[in-house]
């Protein structure tokens, strides 16, 4: 096995011997970010010279055997999340040159346990797309297929891991962004709880939506990442003050006990029948393993959870992107005559037609005489969601969909029609509405092309699902697989 391939737990175990030092594995993966970013393009900014000195910061760590798991391990941060020193794009010509001055909490809790940062990764432009087609610099492309797309908008973090250039990634999932790359790209992925992982730093796309979550080889590197990230935060108002279990307690190899719905409705028209059949595949499987399994549950209020995104997201960015008006930060518009123009000119140049877009959605929904009749009633309809899965919850441990009706798209495919690019979510979005956890693994192939199943639970129920997709992985090889690039 090449170097780039192992999973964080084994990297950490080579180190902790002293059999490589986290210099020499940092050069490994640099080696490999240089082969193959031509082919991938998953990264906006590759870190060597930072990589190497904090690599060499953690084999002193590591001699002195002050090390936890993730010490001297490289690793990959969305562009979406504040790094001091190093530019934080939003992949945006607004923000190109916008170097932070302070880290993100996940960021100084990754630095205190001692990640090696080899870059930042590409995305669609802040976090508003489902494909990594919508970054002002350029597409990212699936390691499995370079024809088509790695999913979005965390599709740079995803390619990034399967692709071997860094061991785990961080991504941000506002309506889908890490669970469906994930599945596109055959990795692991988890969005926590709302309120379980801290958003200071976090570029806000839509603030009661987003939450920053690991990707990773598998579930048992999901639960490390998860265990370093996760906890609460006085600087975000919304980070709940919970304490972090030892999420790699909750792994055993069987399901014995547990109770698995699988929603109706997330069997949509339209969902490809390689997909479907590898799932129902994938349920015997878990039902294999011990969990008993319940086909007879129901979430009618599931159709209208994508028309309650759009919504509620496009409001909340069309209020969060009013920052960006060329005066304090970002991109300006130097040669304007006025203020207004200037002002005009820079949103003009600055974004990209998706997030023009999604800001004209939001200004139209918040509009005297719309707010009633579109933003309060998706809040009522939001809340309608939540019950459903309260209800369900009673019942199910944890419920199992698809995690995106397709296989990975071509590029270019759904480029002109943003209501398909807008339906590739429709399995994952009804998680972030209703603030619960969601998690994508890798559950097997269609046409030779990944196929994800999510797992999501009750709120703050993360050792559930790594329970459900730990078992599982034990039991199967398809997180294993690499693309033959």
């Amino acid at each position: 096995m090449n170097l780039y391939d192992l999973t964080v737990r084994q990297a950490a175990e080579i180190l902790r011997k002293k059999e490589l030092t986290s210099v020499e594995l940092t050069r490994a993966v640099l080696d490999r970010i240089e082969a193959v970013e031509d082919r991938v393009k998953a990264f906006v900014t590759v870190t060597p010279d930072l990589a190497l000195e904090q690599a060499r910061q953690a084999d002193g760590r590591l001699a002195r055997d002050d090390a936890g798991p993730l010490t001297g391990v490289p690793g990959l941060i969305k562009d979406v999340i504040c790094t001091r020193g190093v530019r934080t794009t939003c992949s945006s010509r607004m923000l190109e040159q916008f170097m932070p001055p302070y880290d993100a909490a996940v960021v100084e809790r990754l630095n205190a346990a001692g990640m090696v940062m080899v870059g930042k990764s590409n995305m669609d432009e802040f976090a508003m797309g489902s494909s990594t087609e919508n970054s002002a610099f350029y597409p990212t492309r699936n390691p499995w297929d370079l024809e088509r797309v790695p999913g979005g908008s965390s599709g740079g973090s995803a390619a990034a891991v399967t692709a071997g250039q860094c061991f785990y990634a961080l991504g941000s999932d506002t309506g889908g962004s890490i669970r469906q790359p994930a599945g596109f790209c055959n990795v692991t992925g988890l969005k926590p709880t709302y309120g379980r992982v801290s958003r200071f730093g976090l570029v806000a796309f839509a603030s009661s939506l987003d939450q920053i979550g690991p990707m990773t080889r598998d579930v048992a590197d999901t639960a490390l990442v998860l265990g370093a990230i996760a906890g609460h935060d006085p600087r975000d108002a919304t980070s709940v003050p919970l304490p972090v279990p030892d999420y790699l307690q909750a792994l055993r190899p069987d399901l014995k006990g547990l109770r698995l719905g699988i929603p109706r409705e997330y069997f949509v028209e339209g969902m490809q029948a390689p997909v479907e059949e590898a799932l129902r595949r994938a349920i015997a499987q878990l039902q294999h393993l011990g969990a008993t399994v319940d086909w007879e549950v129901s979430l009618p209020t599931t159709p209208y959870a994508l028309a309650v995104y759009y919504i509620i997201a496009p409001s909340e960015a069309s209020a969060n992107l009013a920052r960006y008006d060329g005066v304090k930060y970002g991109y300006s518009a130097l040669d304007a005559e006025s203020m207004w123009e200037a002002m005009e000119q820079t949103r003009q140049h600055g974004f990209g037609p998706e997030v023009k877009r999604r800001i004209m959605l939001g200004t139209y929904a918040l509009s005297a005489g719309y707010y009633d009749a579109y933003y309060l009633k998706a809040q009522k309809v939001r809340t309608l969601i939540k019950q459903e899965f309260d209800a369900v919850f009673q019942r199910c441990d944890a419920l199992i969909t698809p995690t995106s009706p397709t296989i990975p798209f071509k590029l270019g495919e759904k480029v002109s029609d943003p209501l398909q690019m807008y339906l590739s979510d429709v399995c994952t979005i009804p998680v972030n509405i209703a603030g619960l956890p969601g998690m994508s693994i890798p559950a097997g192939f269609a046409d030779g092309l990944p196929v994800g199943m999510q797992i999501i639970g009750r709120p703050f129920a993360e050792e559930t699902l790594l329970r459900v997709g730990y078992a599982y992985q034990q039991a199967t090889d398809w997180h294993t697989r690499r693309p033959p690039l």
